[in-house]
């Protein structure tokens, strides 16, 4: 059993790993709002809670005009649509949530850690704030994040009402109860598995199983989840019948079961080679992956063995880190962001191996050096990827601007065969989408619009349409055109012979 020690001094060098952690934060931040939201991911997510806000709709996420999206609950996106109402639609606004979590996440590392060691606290604090994975995702509009934090509440908060003593102890078995409710309504029943899955390994591996069913009142906690959980789940296959087909059959098990899966409805499955999510975890843990093994090799013979109380502890993290790794081996359908839930309990089981190593500047100097690397590297891809001009590659916003500076009042903004996301969100919703080329006349025989057309899609506008087109500019993958009042003549003529 543990209790809350008292409060634990910081010596300046452990101090300067916590300046470089708030301004990797604060570099986080202060780039939220400078790179657009990217298609497909971020500008579908914000779009369905630019939605949601407008609409005050909190059950349903739309992602177009009566398509309900089915995809994912809507935790993140009552996060976006909130932060939509207070603080007004943007990139920024978009991804502020999104960094809150990241911030809540590292917060629960740091006060878990902080009650066996300052220095375990702060090192872990360090190596999560670094790793290339959760810089990225905090501050990114997706619902990786959400999950993160739901799964860390749930963990942190399962271990200490396990282990904890006083009156602490009913507080953690709350954060457990929360946090999976939050998981559920992040990501779905995924987030049960995440959670369980880790949780029976530890308690079955250590001889723990009784005492987890002795310590934690379970039917209560089942209880109060299923009560915060399942009225959601309800009104919306109310509100929209086949939601929970689909979203417990399809996205819960055809997407990871199914390489090259073609039943999603709003992209495409991915399909890799079984055991790349061992690749793509390498990658999320940069620079630790490369910098942590070549230290490991060094110190080898300079850790001191853990102490009896901390070996189940280390199980435990264990457990939790590699859940997502060995859950979505045999899959194919896989992102790297899927690791992210098993990254607090990384960066702790690694900040636990650090402070048994004697107490010197060289592993300062390491962690200094890695959330530094991250930091820096980060900003640069940032500024790079808008002076370079990616940004019109992976986003509309550009586009949508250039219309807007030019438009007369009417005049709509058309996209050809597929309308992105990006060109609904940063339109407030007003882009119009045509689907082919008589759909295309009809709409410009209207009146006056704006025409954009991906150069890969050229050859399939008819040359008597291109005929009323006004070149204006070419931006990213688009080639922007206008229809005036000389085309609408040009028009008229066609309209009589069809």
């Amino acid at each position: 059993m543990t209790s809350t020690p008292p409060p634990r001094q910081t010596s300046p060098e452990l101090r300067l790993l916590l300046i470089l952690v708030a301004v990797a934060a604060a570099v986080r931040l202060a780039t939220l709002g400078m790179y657009p939201l990217m298609d497909t991911t971020e500008a579908r997510y914000a779009e369905i809670g630019r939605r949601m806000a407008e609409l005050g709709d909190w059950i349903t996420p739309w992602i177009g005009d009566g398509v309900p999206f089915w995809g994912k609950p809507p935790f993140s996106f009552w996060m976006t649509a909130g932060s939509f109402q207070l603080f007004g639609t943007g990139a920024f606004t978009a991804r502020l949530p999104h960094w809150i979590c990241g911030v809540l996440v590292a917060w629960l590392l740091w006060n878990w850690a902080d009650r066996r060691s300052r220095r375990e606290a702060v090192y872990a604090l360090t190596l999560v704030t670094g790793s290339a994975l959760f810089f990225a995702a905090a501050g990114a509009v997706m619902t990786d994040m959400a999950l993160a934090l739901g799964m860390t509440m749930a963990m942190r908060g399962f271990w200490l009402a396990v282990n904890e003593t006083g009156p602490g102890r009913r507080r953690e078995e709350w954060l457990l109860i929360l946090g999976v409710a939050i998981g559920l309504l992040a990501k779905g029943p995924l987030a049960l598995v995440l959670a369980g899955l880790p949780m029976a390994a530890w308690a079955i591996a250590t001889g723990n199983l009784r005492r987890v069913f002795a310590e934690l009142r379970w039917v209560r906690a089942i209880l109060w989840i299923i009560a915060l959980v399942l009225p959601w789940y309800l009104l919306a296959e109310w509100r929209t019948p086949g939601f929970l087909e689909y979203f417990l059959v399809g996205e819960h098990w055809h997407r990871f079961t199914v390489s090259g899966w073609s039943g999603d409805l709003y992209g495409h499955s991915h399909s890799f080679p079984r055991g790349t999510i061992w690749m793509f975890a390498a990658l999320a843990l940069m620079p630790w992956s490369v910098l942590l093994p070549i230290a490991a090799w060094r110190w080898r013979h300079q850790a001191g063995p853990a102490a009896p109380e901390d070996r189940s502890l280390i199980v435990y993290l264990a457990c939790w880190a590699l859940a997502p790794c060995v859950l979505f081996t045999l899959s194919g359908n896989i992102l790297w962001t899927y690791v992210l839930p098993g990254l607090p309990a990384a960066a702790m089981l690694a900040a636990l191996w650090l402070a048994r190593l004697p107490a010197g500047p060289v592993e300062r100097r390491l962690l200094a050096g890695g959330v530094a690397l991250t930091s820096v590297v980060g900003l640069g891809l940032i500024v790079a990827f808008n002076a370079g001009g990616w940004d019109d590659e992976t986003s509309t916003r550009s586009l949508v601007r250039e219309y807007e500076a030019r438009r007369a009042d009417g005049e709509a903004l058309v996209f050809y065969l597929k309308l992105p996301l990006s060109g609904s969100f940063y339109s407030d919703g007003q882009a119009e989408q045509v689907l082919s080329a008589d759909e295309m006349h009809a709409r410009l025989a209207r009146g006056p619009a704006w025409v954009a057309v991906k150069e890969r899609h050229r050859d399939r506008v008819p040359d008597h349409l291109f005929d009323t087109l006004q070149p204006v500019d070419h931006i990213g993958e688009y080639d922007l055109y206008y229809t005036g009042p000389v085309a609408r003549q040009a028009l008229a003529p066609m309209r009589h012979a069809q």
